[in-house]
């Protein structure tokens, strides 16, 4: 392989890596901001209320998404497992 190849494989899994974890870190984001703004509103300063509704839509995300996942390492695993046998 040459250096420009080994370069276009780590890219591929930098993006990979990017899309697999995108969605569950964006809904984890958008979870802990609306709890914050609903911690600052009312001013209720509980400290573990920010854990169950996060863990809650995390998983709930990862239920949803795993099929894309399965799907994207599927085919990342293909693609490298043609250019390993093109060599």
């Amino acid at each position: 392989m040459t250096g420009t190849e080994v370069l276009s494989v780590g890219r591929d899994a930098i993006w990979l890596t990017i899309q697999l974890c995108a969605p569950v870190l964006i809904v984890g984001l958008v979870v802990g901001v609306v709890i914050g703004l609903f911690q600052a509103l009312t001013q209720i300063q509980e400290q573990t209320l920010i854990y169950a509704p996060k863990i809650i839509a995390v998983f709930v995300t990862l239920l949803l998404v795993l099929p894309l996942m399965g799907a994207l390492l599927s085919g990342f695993m293909k693609e490298i497992a043609t250019k390993i046998a093109g060599i």
